[in-house]
């Protein structure tokens, strides 16, 4: 990821979360205006192979739920957790994080696509069963994937269940993660499962390459971050200094510096001062 990030972490998009629920509020836009419309902009693998580029980014703008009062407050807070890791995380890493879970989305549709071909023979009826089943290919799991995350990193963090009960964030972690394997191993077809592995296949694969620190918290990340610098900045090791003005090559990259060899001891003076001091006895 070092390496990567020193060379694009400059292409990071910033807020991305927000940029995210602005894309539902412009599909909850046209949801209002012409429902049919986002039949067009579902992530359908079938219509891709045959024309429908589009479809591989318009999906993100999907509403991944009808619009009511309910749906408002989780945005707000999946806005609140998403800021919270990048913030945490950096923009580069929560870039990534969301990204590859997008882009393990969009691999497992055509995935499915490819069994659902073998599994019919030739792929009679494909076009109309990919166009239903692309609604499923949608952010809802991705979502469920940041607050994964947010769990991971801040498993202490308490939250209101139904505005009233406090309970730890790690609880909820756990229980949606239960959730998950019982949809995925029981009430779950083949395109269920795959839908879930694919979208949630990003937070497997941080927890299990993150787990020694994954529990930093946003103050420890600044702390870090931080010492390094002061690490950097420390680590430049003056080479000459004069014994009595102080001034060093940092100063002036002009001085010259010698040592005196009438000064018991390793004594160094600049060019002034270097015929003008006190030998040192």
């Amino acid at each position: 990821m070092s390496n990567f990030e020193k060379r694009f972490g400059k292409y990071a998009v910033s807020n991305l979360s927000l940029i995210l629920i602005l894309c539902y509020v412009v599909g909850y836009v046209i949801q209002m205006v012409n429902g049919n419309f986002l039949l067009y902009l579902t992530l359908d693998p079938y219509a891709v192979l045959h024309g429908q580029i589009w479809r591989i980014f318009t999906w993100v703008i999907v509403p991944p739920s009808s619009l009511d009062p309910f749906t408002i407050i989780m945005l707000l807070f999946y806005y609140n957790i998403g800021t919270s890791l990048e913030r945490t995380w950096g923009t580069y890493r929560y870039n990534v994080y969301l990204f590859s879970g997008m882009l393990f989305t969009v691999l497992g549709s055509f995935v499915w696509l490819g069994i659902q071909f073998f599994l019919s023979g030739g792929g009679e009826g494909l076009a109309a069963t990919s166009l239903i089943v692309s609604a499923l290919f949608s952010t809802y799991y991705i979502n469920m994937s940041i607050f994964l995350a947010f769990a991971a990193t801040f498993p202490d963090v308490q939250v209101l269940l139904m505005f009233i009960i406090p309970v730890k964030v790690k609880w909820l972690g756990i229980l949606d993660g239960l959730v998950l394997t019982y949809d995925f191993l029981f009430r779950g077809g083949l395109v269920t499962r795959i839908v879930i592995l694919s979208s949630l296949l990003n937070f497997l694969i941080f927890f299990l390459t993150s787990r020694s620190h994954i529990h930093m918290s946003p103050k420890q990340m600044k702390r870090r971050a931080e010492f390094r610098q002061d690490i950097r900045r420390n680590s430049r090791v003056t080479k000459h200094k004069c014994a009595i003005c102080g001034q060093t090559e940092d100063d002036d990259p002009n001085l010259e510096f010698r040592f005196c060899s009438k000064c018991n001891g390793n004594y160094e003076y600049c060019q002034e001062h270097l015929f003008t001091h006190t030998h040192v006895k």
